[in-house]
This record gives structure tokens, sequence and C-alpha cells, in this order.
């Protein structure tokens, strides 16, 4: 997993989450990760700290791959994930 985000990865679907907290972040995940196909690459923005140390377990647990996790933001999280 990379911290940095001088060479973000292309992505091939987009979920924002701002604005919404814990489970609402990770069930929409669930839900959009149904609809990609294995090899894409969905980035989350989200505002919840909460996703920290939820996308990471949400990536171990399904076997994706955190491509990214940018917290630099003061208030937004990014994270760019390869689905299983």
């Amino acid at each position: 997993m990379a911290d940095n985000t001088s060479t973000l990865p292309c992505y091939d679907a987009v979920l924002d989450t701002t604005g919404l907290y814990c489970p609402e972040p990770i069930m929409l995940m669930h839900n959009q990760v149904r609809d990609m196909s294995s090899g894409q690459v969905l980035k989350v923005i989200a505002t919840d700290p909460a996703t920290t140390r939820d996308v990471p377990k949400f990536c171990q647990f399904l076997g994706h791959e955190l491509l990214v996790q940018d917290s630099s933001s003061a208030s937004d999280f990014v994270y760019f994930i390869r689905l299983a």
C-alpha cells in the first residue's frame, strides 16, 4: 500500500461518501464493488475518520488491494482499491 499521492492510479469508478459516517461508507462500498469486475480500480472519497481503519480491513477481509490511502487532507480521505 502506498501512502504517497504523487502518481495516483487510474480508476474505473468513484464512490463519494462525503458526509456519511460508519457504517454507511463501507455499506456503499459493498454495493459498488458488486457492480464492478475483478481488476478494476475504485476511488473512494470519505470524510469519516473511521474509514482510515475500516477501508483497510474491508480490503483485507475481501482480498482487495489497497493501492493508495491518502489522509493528507484535514477533512478528506481518499482511497484507491483494486478489486480482487
